[in-house]
């Protein structure tokens, strides 16, 4: 299996990958009902998005803490809910691609979730740095 090498490998991960949540019993909501996502403007943010992470190119430019925060909102996202985007990225980058740059995409992914899963759910304190008694 080869590695992850161009944008045309992103995409085809990155669709994989949508393929699989929307129809997840437990996140596919935050993709089909939650947000209701234009396909035609997200896909191609998202291919940046990991272009970015993964080659350094700088396209992407948005503030995907922003949006999440947004999508919390309306309904919260539980360390659960990350867990299994996580698993559901492991498993398409595992399915389609191997190498340094495969690895990286799940390990740039383990810390969009931690990074994530802790922001979201963190108190004020804790996102200060400070600890209460």
């Amino acid at each position: 299996m080869r590695d992850i090498s161009n944008r045309d490998d992103i995409e085809k991960l990155v669709n994989a990958f949508y393929k699989k949540v929307i129809d997840d019993d437990l996140i596919g909501i935050f993709f089909t009902k939650i947000v209701e996502l234009k396909w035609d403007v997200h896909l191609p943010v998202m291919y940046d998005f990991w272009e970015s992470m993964l080659f350094g190119t700088g396209k992407y430019k948005g503030n995907p803490m922003i949006k999440h925060i947004e999508i919390h909102k309306k309904k919260r996202m539980e360390a659960e809910h990350f867990d299994r985007w996580l698993e559901v990225w492991k498993s398409t980058v595992r399915q389609n691609f191997s190498g340094e740059k495969a690895d990286m995409a799940v390990m740039k992914a383990e810390q969009v979730s931690s990074l994530m899963k802790f922001k979201l759910n963190a108190s004020p304190s804790d996102l200060l740095g400070q600890t209460t008694k």
